[in-house]
């Protein structure tokens, strides 16, 4: 059973072959929760894949709100692109240090304002490091070059969105964060949110979509099994959630991976939806 969309993975050997392609652009998009050190940007500064460009989720992102990375208006994105040294007619492919935890949001964002020509290293700098390849510290300084944002609402979805699908469940929600924090019976990494999780949700933790030991993702017939066994089903809408809208993306490209025509991320996620609030939340496992 192959993948419905393998043009969205890129292994290790075709990246390799194509460094010195001018039409092809490499991003780190490589996270870390405040207070970790050394931050993402300084673990790039100190060691990346040769030429590839540090996208900050962080920095794209909306100005002036409390909720962390948020989505920036298309003006912003495409300015924030652009100066990346991305356009229109570049392949993107993104990948992050540990694999597949945030370069899933650097994929969807691209999609999200309308460049669909992206792709995730499968095995991100993990395997590129395990299989000796080079490294690079110098700063890329590629020309700018324009971008065109198209945003596509369809890919994201906000807390009324979610707050009306409660009485419709028209949308399946799908959690990514681990058990504990999906069950409440673990602390969330952020200060002042509650435990649990949406009414409803399935919980599938973002890590099992990749091979703990090569950090590449699973096949097309494991990945179909472990969502179906967490109880999605796959000809229904779904709508990804996470802490922060970054590993919830993760979901989103596996699920993408197996033809699952347009998963929707909720943006704020449980930095949102678990502020002390109005919000309603259930805990224990999945009903």
């Amino acid at each position: 059973m192959p993948y419905a969309c393998p043009e969205a993975l890129v292994g290790t050997d075709w990246l390799a072959a194509h460094l010195a392609d001018p039409h092809v652009r490499i991003a780190d998009a490589s996270f870390k929760l405040p207070g970790i050190t050394p931050t993402a940007r300084q673990d790039h500064d100190q060691g990346h894949i040769p030429g590839a460009v540090f996208f900050d989720i962080d920095d794209i992102a909306e100005p002036g709100t409390s909720l962390p990375h948020m989505i920036p208006p298309p003006d912003l994105f495409a300015s924030k692109i652009a100066a990346l040294g991305i356009g229109d007619s570049d392949r993107v492919v993104v990948y992050d240090s540990a694999g597949l935890s945030s370069a899933g949001r650097a994929w969807w964002m691209l999609r999200l304002y309308g460049h669909h020509d992206v792709a995730v290293l499968d095995g991100g700098l993990p395997k590129w490091r395990a299989e000796g390849r080079p490294l690079g510290t110098a700063v890329p300084s590629p020309p700018q070059r324009h971008f065109t944002a198209r945003f596509d609402p369809a890919l994201v979805r906000d807390k009324r969105a979610l707050f009306e699908n409660l009485a419709t469940r028209h949308e399946q929600v799908v959690d990514a964060r681990a058990a504990g924090r999906f069950d409440g019976t673990a602390p969330e990494a952020r200060p002042g949110l509650r435990g649990g999780h949406i009414p409803g949700s399935r919980n599938v933790p973002y890590e099992r979509v990749t091979d703990p030991r090569t950090r590449q993702l699973k096949s097309a017939e494991e990945l179909t099994r472990l969502f179906l066994d967490a109880g999605v089903a796959l000809d229904r809408p779904i709508v990804t959630s996470c802490g922060s809208g970054v590993t919830a993306c993760a979901l989103a490209f596996a699920l993408y991976l197996i033809g699952h025509p347009g998963v929707a991320v909720y943006d704020g996620s449980w930095a949102e939806w678990g502020l002390p609030g109005d919000t309603p939340i259930e805990t224990g496992p999945a009903r």
